[in-house]
């Protein structure tokens, strides 16, 4: 076998036990991610209690990074003590060695029974939590048939000269080894997976036991690693659970390499099959790590708030707060979550409509200022929602989830606009009137007023529309735009005979007048577009407001070779309808 020929087969190999991982978590967050969720929440009575859960849990997820995001997700909306996330850590750390313990035995020939049972019970039934399970045994069959196919590429490995070489060196050179099994285990998000990997090596032979047991150091480093580098864009008080479980970690690596050479002898004694030598020191070491650190979870814990001190989160720049990447795998569960951030987003847009007058009655530049800056705010949000929705989408959707997630885009993009009606339009207008040091004719602010009055109700009736999704409400909402829609002819007449008059101050303020009066209006259309979906699932919807053209009719007309009754005319979409007698 080529070199080329051998890397292809160990990278294929390990990019099959990566996604044979990810089957497994994304089946077990299916089909119980919500009951694990509840009982990881419950699970911090005791740094015990916290350790054993944190055990069991990515012992189910094969995955202790999986359980990090998890934990990371509670403590993030202070639902976990710092403390208690670490001693989660530190449990599931120890559970993804129980992975490691059980694949280290030689279970191949359980690979086609694994992926048998799954694919039929997959294809059986339309059951989603037997699917999702069926899911979990492929994903288990395919983790043993990719460490067959890595096994046997390692044997290869062992004739390469030029491969001997560079490990021997490695070997040399315990601290590269360790930086190294870190990065690799960081670009594959896999710590069990680069173990189990290290693990093949060392049982064909490819590397020597002690070699190996650094690698494993370096892959339990990368392993925390992966949720530090994961939580950077989360809030503070997220972050501290990964710095501390990376400082856990990193200093147990460090102080663990002198050792290796003289702890080797004992693993040896206690299994004299190298790979299983391998799962042996990852399961000790992270017992190990365990018992001496969970005592100083809460001088960690100190220390890691010290480092990332929470920032009080003010309503002037609000920043995205429910969108729980760790629930991704469960569209319900996260289109629950991208729901509530919608309508944060809709009260910050509805709070700058509401306070916008403010600035016109008395120009006031620092709240002109303040409400801008809501409007960046606002984009960022519409930003991560979209991208949040967009990961979402990429699950398998049934039809009622893919339309909310349609819904959720359709009513965010339409804040957003309102949002920028109000920054690039209102605002310009408002600093237009205080520069130029403008005034309103009494009657046209009264005016304004009224019509700005009727556009912030509608605001509030969308919101419940978007959240109830009621007919009534629905049709109310509609009625208020074609409300709105008369009242801005009956504003800019009434302002048109007022210039006719010669009133200096609407002669002064005729543009800023008639400019508010449009954007207002449309405002109230971005809004109303939250009713058309509900309406046109009741058929209440017409399918357009033109008339149809004596042209249009004709064919209808030849076809049907009768006069229209007096008193009717076709509809547009072809159909008679009475018309009231003028």
């Amino acid at each position: 076998m080529t070199g080329h020929e051998l890397l292809l087969n160990i990278a294929g190999g390990v990019a099959l036990l990566l996604w044979a991982t990810r089957m497994v978590r994304t089946g077990i967050l299916r089909a119980y991610g919500h009951e694990l969720r509840r009982v990881l929440a419950r699970s911090t009575r005791s740094r015990a209690r916290a350790f054993f859960m944190g055990l069991g849990i990515a012992g189910l997820l094969q995955s202790s990074t999986a359980t990090a995001l998890l934990t990371v997700s509670f403590a993030g909306r202070g639902l976990i003590a710092t403390a208690a996330g670490l001693a989660i850590m530190l449990g599931a750390d120890v559970g993804s060695t129980l992975v490691v313990q059980v694949l280290s035995f030689d279970l191949a020939w359980l690979s086609p029974a694994f992926i048998f049972i799954g694919v039929t019970g997959f294809l059986a039934t339309t059951q989603p939590i037997w699917r999702h399970l069926g899911r979990v045994a492929i994903g288990l069959g395919l983790m043993l048939l990719s460490l067959s196919l890595i096994v046997g590429a390692s044997e290869f490995m062992r004739e390469s000269e030029t491969l001997s070489t560079i490990l021997l060196s490695l070997a040399g050179e315990p601290i590269l080894a360790v930086l190294l099994a870190a990065l690799v285990t960081w670009l594959a998000h896999s710590s069990v997976a680069i173990v189990l990997l290290v693990m093949s090596l060392v049982g064909a032979g490819v590397i020597a036991p002690i070699l190996g047991f650094l690698l494993v150091l370096g892959a339990n480093v990368g392993s925390g690693l992966v949720p530090l580098l994961l939580s950077m864009s989360h809030s503070p008080t997220a972050r501290r659970v990964p710095l501390g479980n990376f400082l856990f970690r990193a200093i147990g690596a460090l102080l663990a390499i002198p050792l290796v050479a003289l702890v080797a002898p004992y693993i040896a004694a206690i299994d004299a099959d190298p790979a299983r030598q391998v799962a042996n020191f990852h399961t000790g070491f992270n017992l190990v790590l365990a018992l001496v650190c969970l005592p100083l979870v809460s001088w960690v814990s100190s220390f890691s708030e010290r480092v990332f001190k929470e920032i009080p989160q003010t309503d002037d720049q609000p920043k995205p707060k429910y969108l729980d990447e760790a629930v991704l795998d469960q569209p319900s569960a996260a289109l629950a979550c991208a729901t509530r951030e919608v309508m944060r987003m809709a009260e910050v847009v509805d709070g700058m409509l509401s306070e916008v007058m403010e600035i016109f009655e008395n120009n006031d530049s620092k709240l002109l200022g303040r409400i801008s800056k809501l409007d960046d705010s606002v984009d960022e949000l519409h930003e991560a929602i979209k991208l949040y929705l967009s990961k979402v989408s990429r699950n398998a959707l049934d039809d009622e989830s893919s339309a909310k997630c349609v819904e959720l885009i359709t009513f965010t993009t339409n804040l957003e606009h309102i949002g920028d009606i109000i920054d690039r339009n209102l605002l310009e207008l408002a600093q237009k009137k205080i520069k130029r040091k403008l005034s309103f004719s009494a009657e046209g602010w009264e005016e304004l007023s009224d019509m700005h009055a009727r556009v912030v109700g509608q605001m509030q009736l969308a919101m419940s529309v978007f959240v109830s999704g009621d007919v009534h409400l629905a049709r109310q909402l509609m009625r208020g735009k074609e409300s709105l829609r008369e009242l801005e002819l009956e504003g800019s007449e009434a302002h048109l005979q007022r210039l006719r008059s010669g009133n200096v101050e609407s002669i002064e303020s005729s543009a800023l007048h008639l400019d508010m009066l449009r954007d207002l209006k449309r405002i109230s259309s971005h809004l109303t577009s939250v009713a058309y979906p509900i309406l046109d699932a009741e058929g209440e919807l017409r399918r357009s407001r033109l008339k149809a053209s004596t042209e249009s009719c004709a064919p209808y007309k030849v076809a049907q070779k009768e006069p229209t009754p007096k008193g009717q005319t076709m509809g547009a979409i072809g159909r008679t309808s009475t018309v009231a007698k003028q």
